[in-house]
């Protein structure tokens, strides 16, 4: 079976340097496996891989769509599908390397196929949110209990995609997660990077600072000029890329909702929180074989940590 090589760990841990030594030292190709990385006009605050990066090791799955542009896990497999094939019909293995726990899963494990987004709909639901808070989560309650039972009342998207699908299948979200996609049929080989958490969190902090210094804000406004431009009624709440870490709390600044300060302290605390989400996602993943890198910065050291385990895990999977 054609193997796949999955780079894994929480946003910030070094995964994007590393990977590139790894892709030239296997003559492959790297395919990004980042939500926000896909989008057009969003570099800073996604870090995606440098152009000097990417042109000395090819990156697929970034900047393929505009940010107005909605997108799926269902899509991202579509699209990676023939770029894994043609990868492996030159006989290289690919690198997928990422943090999208939902795209993992869909590789590794398939997703749901649930029916596909209503935007009337949604926004007719927001809007009772917003008449009355609470009002959708006892809807949801009322519609399928199940699936409100794994849902936080405060998670509104996730409520209002359940509530989405009841309404338009008669069925509960449940039902269809119920009934996976049929995951890629590769040997995918799992390498983790991890770090010390407090680490992980100073190397977060750090990188929020930089971001700020290389423009954020600056990115934020041309990406809200650029949604706000978009024919979709209430673009804040319809697209993904204006709910992502960064670009939701400098908006939130820029509308003059919250002191710049506090947008910077939010981004840090958002980053550091979904960091920790994505460790919840990856012990979901069978196989994954962790690379504890705390105290290591050389990029070249972390490298031969991969380097070493990857050799010997190919090697005993011939």
């Amino acid at each position: 079976m054609n193997k796949v090589i999955l780079l894994l760990g929480p946003t910030g841990v070094g995964k994007t340097e590393v990977s590139i030594l790894l892709a030239k030292a296997l003559d492959t190709e790297i395919i990004s496996a980042d939500s926000m990385q896909i989008y057009r006009g969003m570099d800073i605050g996604t870090a995606k891989p440098s152009e000097d990066q990417r042109m000395s090791v090819k990156h697929n799955m970034i900047d393929i769509i505009s940010p107005s542009e909605p997108y799926s896990a269902g899509r991202y497999i579509e699209d990676i599908t023939p770029v894994i094939d043609k990868l492996h019909r030159k006989g290289k293995i690919p690198i997928v390397a990422g943090g999208t726990g939902l795209y993992i899963k869909a590789m590794t494990r398939g997703i749901f196929s649930g029916p596909s987004a209503d935007w009337k709909l949604r926004e007719e639901l927001a809007s009772l949110e917003e008449g009355q808070i609470g009002a959708l989560y006892s809807y949801l309650q009322e519609l399928d209990p199940e699936a409100a039972s794994k849902i936080m009342p405060a998670d509104t998207r996730r409520i209002i995609r359940a509530l989405e699908v009841c309404l338009k299948t008669k069925k509960g979200i449940s039902e269809f997660q119920q009934k996976l996609t049929t995951p890629l049929p590769y040997e995918f080989i799992k390498i983790g990077l991890r770090r010390e958490r407090k680490e992980l969190y100073r190397m977060l902090e750090n990188r929020v600072d930089k971001m700020i210094e290389k423009g954020l804000v600056e990115e934020v406004k041309k990406l809200t000029s650029l949604v706000s431009n978009s024919k979709l009624q209430n673009p804040t709440f319809e697209l993904s890329c204006m709910q992502a870490i960064g670009y939701k709390e400098i908006a939130m600044y820029l509308n003059g909702e919250i002191p710049f300060e506090e947008a910077i302290r939010l981004i840090k605390r958002n980053t550091k929180r979904y960091a920790k989400r994505q460790f919840t996602w990856f012990n979901k993943e069978e196989d994954i074989h962790w690379i504890d890198i705390t105290g290591i910065q050389d990029v070249n050291e972390i490298f031969k940590h991969i380097k070493q385990i990857l050799d010997w895990l190919i090697q005993n999977t011939e």
